[in-house]
């Protein structure tokens, strides 16, 4: 069954009331070209480096105006949106980086709180610690919708190939990545990785991106980008601004390239020895 999807590019800033007022005008435009599943990027409630500004804006589920747009985007158009990830307070006074997806009637389909924490030092000097703000999830998510079984990751996710492999095991036939690249790892790895995903897994992959300079002075990559299941590019934004790009999957051409190689059902179970380079004149075990 052929179903259109998109991405949404955006470059959020620091005020949710703009960021979701930027999402509802890019998700009916996606809805417009004919999009039932719409993706919306990592953070897209708010870009906001400065954890005193992020905590000032920060929303628990119910109070959440990102949550209640999609959920009433999802229900005027009638169509699944998928909010990457905002940024929402937890119960316990910590924050969770949470993606939603909602249904064509408005309910929630499922959450997901990315698992793999920003903590890095770039050559440029910009030093990332994500773990500092956020606590990290622990269970991966695949959602059966009409049209293909939905796997969820954001952003760092993608460079630990071992959670994809997982929800292509557990069915996933789409891996969604919204993301917040930075510029410089962008440059170097974004479109290498997530067609890397795609083609050890053979599924397709869907990553709606933030893009350009933001409000607080954070820089990110866009090309947000759908790949197939054999790693082709199907469609792809640019480098900075707002976009939409839609494409028209088939979760059929799934079933053909993994019957093609099937190496999800090929691996083995291995193990890994250490050689210890031998004394002068000794001969290695």
């Amino acid at each position: 069954m052929s179903v259109r999807i998109a991405a949404v590019q955006m470059c959020s800033g620091t005020d949710p009331q703009a960021n979701a007022e930027a999402m509802a005008r890019l998700v009916r435009q996606a809805a417009g070209d004919g999009a039932t599943y719409i993706q919306t990027p990592e953070m897209t409630g708010a870009v906001q480096r400065d954890r005193s500004g992020l905590r000032a804006v920060l929303k628990a589920e119910p109070g959440d105006l990102i949550i209640r747009t999609a959920e009433n985007l999802a229900t005027e158009l009638g169509v699944f949106v998928h909010v990457g990830s905002t940024a929402i307070a937890r119960e316990d006074g910590k924050i969770a980086n949470r993606g939603f997806l909602f249904a064509p009637g408005g309910g929630r389909v499922c959450s997901y709180d990315k698992i793999h924490m920003f903590d890095v030092n770039l050559d440029n000097g910009e030093s990332w610690r994500e773990s500092a703000a956020y606590t990290p999830g622990s269970v991966a998510k695949v959602a059966q919708l009409p049209f293909g079984r939905l796997g969820f990751t954001i952003c760092y996710d993608v460079r630990f190939p071992e959670l994809f492999k997982a929800e292509a095991q557990a069915g996933a036939e789409i891996i969604s990545v919204p993301a917040a690249f930075t510029r410089q790892t962008g440059e170097a790895h974004w479109e290498t990785l997530l067609r890397a995903r795609a083609i050890e897994n053979g599924v397709y992959i869907v990553a709606a991106a933030q893009a350009g300079l933001h409000q607080d002075g954070r820089e990110t990559f866009g090309h947000s980008i759908i790949i197939d299941p054999w790693g082709r590019v199907l469609a792809v934004a640019g480098g900075s601004g707002e976009a939409v790009i839609v494409a028209d999957i088939d979760v059929a051409a799934v079933k053909a390239v993994r019957d093609r190689i099937p190496n999800l059902k090929n691996g083995r179970p291995f193990s890994v020895e250490e050689v210890i380079l031998p004394a002068k004149g000794g001969v290695a075990a």
